[in-house]
């Protein structure tokens, strides 16, 4: 820990930057794509920035898994997210602390948890091939590429720890049910406003993902304005986070429409199947509980994605640190995902290598750079380091 002490102190309740003696800047050292050659699940784009000059590299490279991106983006789409949500870019703010920084595009858009997995690790091969020399890799993501750094640390000796921030950790099936819930339950609540388009919660038309943002995004809000009791309602039987301010509701629920609408069709192609299943689920808190658990949309898995399902999934089982950061109310990834994860660690006897940041704020992954800073602190931490 010797080395990064002059970055932080550390206080009994909190790790907090402080002024560094030296001012260590970031470069963009490669860029460009790999694939099978280097181990890669197929030809992706890859980054790779250090920090100058040279002698502020402590040695430790720091891989970072980015989240979902919709099929059919453009191919450097995903680079908007190496930018925290208060426009600190990550790969700066990680070279300005010494660390290397890489990241992969992934072979694959969509629901690419499998090949982020394979295609964050193959960036190994790709540092290795230009000479770079490493010390320490740390397994780094956020949203999906929380759920690929925690499964990279679970299932790879070649990280010394890991920094997932919220991801979907605790139980893909329910994440997937969750998203698929709010849809039927839009659906009921709101009838005709999406299901115009034609299709279903589980077979989403081209219409309705081709005129989003300029129909049926604003129907929804329109929808939502127009009648506040069901609005409430939805996000009452839905679980939705809004946080302390109703005005988020908005904001909120069409979030989650937007991985309906744009993350369905994937997953079902990708997976062989619909995974989404509310066969059987009691759905509850709204003002006619019988009549909506009679008329809501009901939907079975299909083909193979039962089976596939549990490839998505973590373990728990930990061999080396990994810190979690979560914000409270986090309308995509709930935090509940955060706590399904700590039983499965505890289950696993591995709790001593698990600590979690909970963020009191509102927002999918709304954590800012001194939040990030503090959990990557913690990690080094728990590394030894």
């Amino acid at each position: 820990m010797r080395r990064f002490l002059h970055k932080f102190l550390i206080w009994p309740a909190a790790l907090l930057p402080v002024v560094c003696t030296a001012t260590c800047s970031s470069s963009l050292y490669s860029s460009g794509s790999y694939g099978t050659a280097q181990g890669a699940s197929g030809e992706a784009q890859y980054v790779v920035y250090m920090p100058q000059p040279a002698s502020c590299y402590n040695g430790d490279i720091i891989l970072y898994a980015h989240g979902y991106v919709a099929p059919g983006s453009p191919a450097d789409a995903w680079m908007s997210q190496l930018t925290l949500p208060d426009g600190t870019s990550l790969p700066a703010l990680v070279n300005s602390l010494g660390f290397g920084f890489a990241a992969s595009g992934y072979s694959k858009e969509g629901l690419a948890i499998l090949q982020g997995i394979q295609d964050t690790a193959a960036l190994a091969n790709v540092i290795q091939g230009l000479s770079i020399p490493v010390v320490h890799y740390f397994s780094t993501g956020a949203s999906e590429g929380g759920l690929v750094a925690t499964k990279l640390v679970e299932e790879s000796p070649l990280y010394h720890g890991g920094l997932a921030v919220c991801g979907p950790l605790g139980d893909f099936q329910k994440q997937i049910d969750y998203m698929g819930d709010i849809r039927v339950l839009f659906d009921y609540f709101f009838p005709g406003v999406l299901t115009s388009a034609g299709g279903s919660a589980v077979d989403i038309p081209e219409a309705l993902i081709d005129n989003w943002s300029t129909i049926y995004e604003p129907a929804v809000v329109s929808a939502l304005s127009a009648s506040p009791l069901n609005t409430a309602q939805l996000i009452n039987t839905g679980n939705i986070a809004i946080g302390l301010n109703f005005a988020n509701a908005a904001d909120s629920i069409t979030g989650a429409l937007w991985y309906n609408v744009f993350a369905t069709n994937d997953a079902a192609s990708t997976l062989g199947g619909n995974p989404f299943d509310n066969i059987g689920r009691i759905y509850s808190g709204s003002l006619d509980d019988v009549r909506l658990n009679a008329s809501v949309a009901r939907f079975a898995a299909t083909g193979t994605a039962p089976i596939e399902i549990p490839n998505y999934d973590t373990t728990g089982l930990l061999a080396v640190p990994v810190v979690t950061l979560h914000t409270l109310a986090d309308p995509i990834v709930p935090y509940w995902q955060e706590t399904l994860y700590a039983a499965k660690v505890l289950t696993e006897h591995s709790s001593a290598e698990l600590s979690r940041i909970p963020v009191a704020s509102y927002g999918h992954c709304n954590v800012s750079a001194a939040d990030a800073e503090a959990a990557l602190a913690l990690l080094l931490l728990k590394a030894g380091l």
